[in-house]
């Protein structure tokens, strides 16, 4: 999958906060969209600007393709559940993202690292694909060696973000265990997924 490598800073400086699953960077010294000086004057945004704002902001947190949002939109769509409410719980659910969450990575490129090199097992096998749907009950662990990373080593000491109450972990063995399906409560930024919902509603049926 194809995805855009840029700067991450300019990509949170450019919907304007900071994105815990992309950079543990914060915005703070430079808040102001790329190109825009501070005190400029700032154009308000169209009501396709801010849907359009607040998708860019799943697809650069996820790291996902626009191609691939969209065909999880489709599942959300063709779903019993509230769309947005799905949406999320299908992009919260990806095995980079759980990664990430359970604190084995810093970030969620930095757990895609970790799935990529074969270092991830869900249930005792192995899972190289970072777009994986991890399911309720699923035990994820890492190979002895990425135990023994620096990188995995620091943030099972001090991870990004809290861990969800979806997630069960276990210190002992340092194992994480999905033991519900994600919930909107739990999620780590703020987003109007309903607006999402509404910016492929026109050309989704």
């Amino acid at each position: 999958m194809s995805r855009d490598r840029g700067p991450r800073v300019k990509k949170m400086r450019a919907v304007g906060m900071e994105l815990p699953g992309l950079s543990r960077k914060s915005i703070e010294r430079k808040p102001n969209p790329p190109g825009m000086r501070e005190g400029q004057f700032k154009k308000k945004k169209s009501e396709y600007g801010i849907q359009l704002l607040e998708k860019q902001k799943l697809r650069f947190n996820y790291g996902v393709t626009e191609k691939y949002l969209r065909r999880l939109v489709k599942e959300a769509f063709r779903s019993r559940q509230h769309s947005g409410h799905k949406l999320l719980e299908l992009l919260e659910s990806r095995l980079d993202s759980v990664v990430f969450r359970s604190g084995f990575a810093p970030t969620i490129p930095a757990a895609r690292q970790l799935v990529g090199h074969n270092h991830v097992h869900v249930n005792g096998k192995r899972v190289n694909i970072a777009s994986y749907q991890v399911q309720t009950g699923d035990v994820l662990t890492l190979t002895e060696k990425a135990y023994k990373l620096p990188l995995v080593v620091g943030t099972l000491e001090q991870p990004s973000l809290a861990r969800p109450a979806w997630l069960s972990f276990n210190s002992e063995v340092s194992s994480a265990q999905m033991i519900t399906a994600p919930d909107r409560d739990s999620f780590a930024f703020l987003i109007e997924e309903a607006l999402v919902v509404e910016f492929y509603a026109r050309s989704i049926k």
